[in-house]
């Protein structure tokens, strides 16, 4: 028999096939503290309930897309910082049927946000995750797994950059470093540190109370 003729007959049905959803964990940067975008959750299970934006994976779909798909649904947002997390497959994880969920987590400079959800708003990611009980399914277990994520890598990417507009003042990516970190950094080894991977531009900030700081852009990778 050629593989051709075992496919051909190949009965699928004779496993059950569970649900693949994505999850997406969309971070900003707002009122000087690291956010989360949830949806209050309209219907069962967990009606009234915080939820994180997902979408159904479609079986012509990749994981990627669906979760790019998911992100522009509830925000109208495309073309930004998008990173598988983990995967979820507690069997009892949603009381409808078998799901399996793949998360994702968003980076986004807040001026990009419009959001186009009802219901759709961004929470302070401390106070949501102590408020376990408001979160519907596990949602509030890949949050955590998000917010470490990002801890992690900002020590050794670039992702910080993800949140940040396109020119920008290191005191302002310095207060965002902190805020991911956890941490207050030191000044001048903080520029030192970032120095490889910024840009002078001729601008100057202007109008405000505060001694003009050069401008920045990140600087362009090359290959």
């Amino acid at each position: 028999m050629t593989e051709e003729e075992f496919l051909a007959k190949y009965d699928s049905s004779i496993y059950e096939k569970p649900s693949v959803a994505v999850d997406v964990a969309l971070f900003t940067i707002r009122d000087g503290q690291l956010q989360i975008l949830l949806i209050r959750r309209s219907d069962h299970p967990h009606l009234g309930k915080l939820s994180l934006p997902g979408v159904f994976v479609g079986m012509e779909e990749t994981l990627d897309a669906a979760a790019a798909r998911a992100l522009q649904q509830k925000t109208g947002l495309e073309d930004i910082f998008l990173e598988q997390l983990y995967t979820w497959g507690e069997v009892q994880r949603d009381p409808r049927m078998r799901i399996i969920s793949v998360s994702y987590f968003a980076l986004v400079d807040n001026n990009r946000i419009a959001l186009t959800e009802d219901g759709a708003q961004f929470y302070p990611v401390d106070e949501i995750l102590e408020m376990a009980e408001e979160l519907a399914f596990d949602h509030h277990r890949i949050i955590t797994c998000g917010r470490e994520r990002i801890r992690t890598k900002v020590n050794w990417s670039d992702i910080a950059f993800a949140l940040m507009p396109e020119e920008f003042t290191l005191p302002q990516l310095q207060t965002v470093y902190e805020i991911l970190l956890g941490q207050k950094l030191y000044k001048a080894n903080f520029r030192k540190k970032l120095q490889e991977k910024i840009v002078e531009t001729d601008k100057m900030t202007s109008g405000d109370a505060h001694r003009p700081s050069r401008i920045y852009r990140k600087k362009t990778q090359t290959v």
